[in-house]
């Protein structure tokens, strides 16, 4: 069965040199010249993607991945951003809305086709995404209705994809979900009044961020921002909220989950407070060296952020992770920490 593309675009003559190539690449091809009648087709059709310029008429393309992304029948279909070089700097508001690419004008044909296929092929493999998170929440959830109402809600979330360095939430955001981490890395931080930044979590996948302002009603209390590139799967605030209702059991493993959480962040902050430079950044490579993921390799992370989380100066995390080098407790290579003595490591003298 042909895979079915929505084109949304302005210009005449991008929209018809998209149309004819996608014909002669053998997609069924839907064509609206403004972001209303995009949204109209987007609703009667449900295409497999859609690509739409960003600056239109009527309804501009911001509007149109809002109103699509609000219906559940078109939230999980993956859309691409048109955009002029021009326009770049914009692009930023759109992938943190939940667009899943961008293609930058002017672009060839085989950028085109690359691009709609990835992401054909990216919304294929959800499932097995899915299936591996999944997975894991066996051991979270007593009641299989639970597991498999939760399994239900998650299965129905479009998978959303965050480049390095980029922004999931800030602080004081008001939190509308629960997001699963399924791949990448991401860090949680606060910044203090000076200015400096202290990270407060560093999360891998099957983990969840935003339990404690779900469950309080609160904005989020820090910032998320991913360490690679990353796929994350937002659970609504009132598809979470009806699960806990019905399921006390989901809400009692949650809180445990949150309550694990604030214990090791209160274990952080007496490190903080009464242990050493050497003993504060030993503590810290030993919990990143913990952490699912990790393999004989060992782990990357940059000397800012681990003098964030261990709240330290970037000159102090240098010379003492020369001072380990020498020691032969760790080896480094560019960002990455191999750990040769974690016995050592562990019981360093405060």
């Amino acid at each position: 069965m042909k895979k079915k593309v929505l084109i949304i675009e302005d210009n005449v003559d991008i929209r018809e040199n998209v149309v004819e190539i996608l014909d002669l690449a053998n997609y069924e091809v839907l064509a609206a010249d403004n972001g209303r009648t995009g949204v109209d087709l987007a609703l009667k059709n449900l295409p497999d993607i859609i690509l739409c310029d960003i600056m239109m008429p009527e309804l501009d393309g911001y509007g149109v991945l809002y109103l699509l992304l609000k219906n559940p029948d078109t939230a999980v279909i993956p859309f691409i951003f048109l955009t002029a070089k021009a326009e770049k700097v914009d692009l930023r508001k759109g992938m943190e809305m939940g667009a899943d690419d961008y293609l930058t004008k002017p672009f060839d044909d085989i950028e085109l086709l690359s691009a709609i296929e990835s992401r054909l092929r990216k919304k294929a493999d959800q499932q097995n995404f899915y299936s591996k998170s999944l997975d894991q929440l066996d051991n979270l959830i007593a009641k299989n209705e639970g597991l498999a109402e939760l399994k239900k809600i998650i299965s129905e979330r479009k998978i959303r994809q965050f480049k390095k360095d980029q922004v999931v939430y800030y602080e004081g955001d008001r939190g509308n979900g629960l997001y699963l981490l399924l791949s990448g890395r991401i860090k949680t931080v606060k910044m203090a009044e000076d200015g400096r930044e202290l990270m407060t979590g560093m999360y891998t996948p099957e983990s969840y961020l935003g339990i404690q302002a779900l469950l309080a009603n609160e904005p989020y209390s820090e910032t998320a921002t991913t360490l690679d590139d990353s796929s994350l799967c937002l659970i609504p605030k009132d598809s979470i909220e009806k699960l806990l209702n019905l399921y006390p059991d989901v809400a009692k493993e949650f809180i445990k989950i949150l309550s694990n959480d604030i214990r090791e962040k209160e274990e952080q902050l007496l490190q903080l407070a009464y242990n050493s430079v050497r003993k504060r950044l030993a503590d810290a490579i030993l919990r990143l060296h913990k952490q699912p993921g990790h393999d004989a390799d060992g782990f990357k992370i940059t000397r800012e952020d681990l003098a964030s989380m261990s709240g330290m100066a970037t000159e102090t995390v240098s010379r003492t992770l020369s001072d380990f080098k020498d020691e032969g407790l760790i080896e480094k290579k560019g960002s990455t920490i191999h750990i040769l003595d974690p016995s050592r490591l562990s019981k360093m003298k405060n």
